[in-house]
């Protein structure tokens, strides 16, 4: 997945941005950050088979003949070198290979870009290591090979089992390529994921739990739950599919999370649902404010400082960038988050989890006092779409069923 951005971010220039010195960076400002959050490393790589009708994230259909794997690895490194004097004497707490589709490059090519990364930065000792994976670039034992690269968990894009569903969503694997995919990732991996899609053209309730018990059959440590939207700027935004209704998707969701909660995962977040100790911590970082440096094409960073939160956004087409970041310039766009800003881009993620978050982390990762979010609290809970205790904040029931809502109020 790619990092979760505000959606009133500004679109990236043409120009490159000049890397500061760090000097900058650590100058006084308007915050006073006691501590930095954990820090993830979020790795894109844009290629698919085939671009899927419904998909608004930076990837692109790949081109003919061989991928550039080698001289994209080199642009990535040449990418993460420049970035090193802003994040020096921070250790990685999770790396998440995204697309696209990475699949599409070899074991062994994750195998280098994953020792490039050990050599420049410091991995905690349980570090979690997700590479995404679609069942159309599925060869036996080659996920097996991803795991002896040193990825520790799979995340595999299903959508679906069911062939009528998987081609109305124009994705390259059919049900037998996907149960096969899921077979071998259960084999080689203790933890994986399955990406489920649901309220899907003509798809009825009896479908949605037909596609929930063959995902369960495997016992997945982590199933992620996505309702089909309908993106802009998409091959469905101009050809829309008719979808289920509000009111029939509601019902769709209720029937997974009954499922799934029978299965023994525990929905801990609006699209996530996990066993013990399998809660995917990539994702726990973004939903928890934590901060990511974002490399490849079309990435994002999120980057805390002494007294500043910064984002980043890399070039998104693919040749550019690795023009770009080989000449040590992949920055599109640079912005220090305004003060005011704060407290929505907290909210806007922290409401997303099920069991909400502590007041302090509220204070510690955006610099700001309680009193900055106390009328909003009083209103969120007056509508009876939180609750709250000396310690926590978190939504409940009716604010996990309309968060949009919820999270509005903080705007």
């Amino acid at each position: 997945m790619i990092p979760i951005v505000p959606s009133g971010a500004a679109t990236a220039g043409s120009e490159p941005v000049v890397q500061r010195d760090i000097t900058h960076y650590m100058r006084p400002g308007t915050l006073q950050l006691a501590a930095l959050p954990p820090l993830s490393l979020y790795v894109h790589i844009p290629w698919c088979l085939k671009k899927c009708p419904y998909c608004d994230f930076n990837s692109h259909e790949r081109p003919g003949g061989e991928l550039p794997e080698q001289r994209y690895v080199d642009a990535l490194v040449a990418d993460l070198e420049a970035a090193l004097p802003l994040i020096w004497g921070r250790s990685i707490h999770s790396i998440f290979i995204g697309g696209g589709t990475p699949s599409l490059f070899a074991p062994a090519t994750i195998d280098r870009l994953l020792g490039d990364i050990r050599a420049r930065l410091r991995l905690e000792a349980n570090c979690e290591i997700t590479l995404e994976a679609n069942p159309g670039t599925f060869e036996k034992d080659r996920f097996k090979a991803y795991r002896d690269a040193g990825v520790t968990r799979l995340s595999i894009g299903v959508q679906s089992f069911n062939d009528d569903h998987l081609k109305a969503l124009g994705r390259v694997h059919d049900r037998a390529q996907a149960l096969a995919a899921v077979e071998e990732a259960a084999k080689s991996f203790d933890t994986f994921n399955l990406d489920i899609m649901y309220a899907l053209p003509g798809q009825s309730m009896e479908q949605v739990g037909q596609d929930i018990a063959t995902a369960l059959q495997f016992a997945p440590p982590h199933i992620s739950i996505y309702h089909l939207t309908i993106e802009p700027n998409t091959y469905f935004a101009k050809f829309p599919p008719v979808i289920p209704e509000d009111d029939t998707a509601y019902a769709m969701l209720d029937h997974i999370t009954e499922l799934t909660g029978v299965a023994g995962l525990d929905r801990y977040e609006v699209s996530a649902y996990a066993r013990q100790n399998h809660r995917c911590k990539h994702n726990l970082n973004y939903w928890q404010f934590g901060d990511y440096l974002g490399i490849g094409a079309g990435s994002h960073s999120k980057l805390s400082f002494a007294h500043r939160v910064v984002r980043q956004v890399r070039f998104r087409e693919p040749r550019r960038y690795m023009d770009q970041a080989l000449a040590g310039r992949a920055l599109s766009q640079e912005d220090e988050v305004a003060r005011s800003e704060l407290p929505f881009e907290f909210m806007l993620n922290a409401l997303r989890l099920r069991y909400g978050f502590g007041l302090r982390d509220f204070s510690e990762r955006t610099g700001l006092a309680l009193t900055a979010i106390e009328a909003a609290l009083q209103e969120a809970e007056r509508k009876g779409l939180l609750e709250r205790d000396y310690a926590r904040v978190r939504p409940t029931q009716r604010g996990f069923d309309f968060l949009s809502d919820l999270q509005s109020l903080f705007l």
